[in-house]
């Protein structure tokens, strides 16, 4: 299959990217930023906001799939927000209906959901709560990916990404972790799981302590083989405060977030 990766100099599409390449994949990397020293294969330095730009790389490529990591990975006003991941999203969208092609796999996050309590077992069912501009910036791009399976029976996967760090550092990245490995893994199995329509599932390891519920992922291929507890008694119990466990979204539900929706000049 080969697959365009945007984001491809980013934290996880510096791993997603040589990991696809090892299981066989032929894989063009894109990113505003020039290709890393050291890395192979297609790249094009290209601004995902920019519909002709994105268009002439698919022009250029036959491509089989987009797996769509890039944007700003923290808090944005409003406008930012929706530009890094809502316009970038649609530019690509439009490329890929223009194009034939079928499979999209999107990097979004947990922060979709980030003001739900931390109670019971967290499901793809529950309604989008979002804890952030970033996480509305999330919950729309999911909603465009909606419209256009809709639409065009686009097969369109979005991956509610929880903490992807080489181990987990804190108690609530206990059950939110997702280890460079199952990262991977849950890209192909995204990529290449027959006909899922338009799906979410949740981007975390098999870990012990999971909030979210691992079954829609699994529905697609998606088998998670680290668990964040091997990595338990390196985490210091009274590290984090309330608010890391009291809402799904930890501390992006926390006041140091909060801020108006648009800049406005003094």
């Amino acid at each position: 299959m080969k697959v365009l990766v945007t984001g491809a100099a980013g934290s996880i599409g510096r791993v997603v990217t040589p990991g696809l390449a090892e299981r066989g994949h032929t894989v063009v990397g894109l990113d505003r930023v020039p290709q890393p020293d050291g890395e192979d294969g297609a790249w094009y330095t290209v601004d995902c906001t920019d519909p002709d730009a994105v268009a002439a790389v698919f022009d250029e490529e036959s491509l089989d799939a987009v797996v769509h990591l890039a944007g700003h990975p923290d808090e944005a006003s409003l406008p930012d927000s929706l530009s890094s991941h809502v316009v970038t999203t649609a530019a690509l969208l439009d490329a890929v209906h223009e194009h034939g092609v079928t499979r999209f796999v999107y990097a979004s996050s947990n922060h979709a959901v980030g003001r739900t309590p931390r109670t019971d077992l967290l499901t793809v069912a529950t309604r989008p709560r979002p804890d952030t501009f970033y996480g509305v910036g999330k919950v729309a791009a999911e909603a465009l990916l909606s419209l256009y399976a809709d639409r065009y029976g686009l097969d369109a996967v979005a991956c509610r990404i929880g903490s992807f760090l080489e181990r987990p550092e804190t108690l609530r990245q206990l059950a939110t972790w997702l280890s460079h490995g199952d990262c991977v893994r849950m890209v192909e199995a995204a990529l290449t799981a027959p006909a899922p329509g338009f799906t979410v599932l949740y981007g975390i390891s098999a870990n012990t302590r999971a909030w979210w519920d691992l079954e829609p992922g699994r529905a697609l291929g998606f088998e998670p083989q680290d668990d964040a507890e091997a990595y338990a008694d390196s985490v210091a119990p009274d590290a984090p405060e309330d608010v890391e466990v009291d809402c799904v979204g930890g501390p992006f539900t926390s006041t140091a977030y909060e801020r108006p929706a648009l800049d406005r000049s003094s």
